[in-house]
């Protein structure tokens, strides 16, 4: 095989990899699914809405937050629920999904405003989510926080 025609087929294979990889971006019906997901998971938060909360992340859900501590589902949802953390705003930028299969990672820039204990602080971190496709519906399996 000449080298030009080598070039093409390393071109041709690397191209979908390498448009799925720029952040921002979500191909196909899947990963739409999954950004509705995410947007949903958003709203939820933003509301302290536990039958919401509840319905998007699955039993096993592990949370991690930037500062290290990490929740299981009971204590994510309480922890909004009860007041004790709430979200005024949030946003998310430099936005990307890839799907695998049933699993799907999503990654966001998640800046906005915390309230816990009476205090209002600044929030700009990077997420990192692991959502599974269960039963026809994305539910958020793991999620991880860090520093930017």
């Amino acid at each position: 095989m000449s080298v030009s025609r080598r070039v093409a087929l390393v071109a041709a294979i690397a191209a979908p990899v390498l448009i799925r990889a720029v952040p921002g971006t979500a191909a196909g019906p899947d990963a739409a699914a999954v950004e509705q997901a995410v947007d949903a998971l958003t709203q939820a938060l933003l509301a302290a809405d536990g039958p919401a909360l509840d319905a998007l992340v699955l039993d096993g859900l592990s949370y991690g937050h930037s500062s290290g501590q990490v929740q299981d589902k009971t204590a994510f949802v309480e922890t909004l629920t009860s007041k004790r953390s709430a979200f005024p705003s949030i946003t998310l930028s430099d936005r990307s999904v890839s799907v695998v299969g049933d699993d799907a990672v999503a990654r966001h820039v998640f800046t906005g405003e915390v309230v816990s204990g009476g205090k209002t602080a600044p929030v700009h971190i990077g997420v990192m989510q692991v959502w599974h496709r269960d039963h026809g519906r994305w539910r958020l399996l793991a999620r991880q926080a860090f520093k930017i």
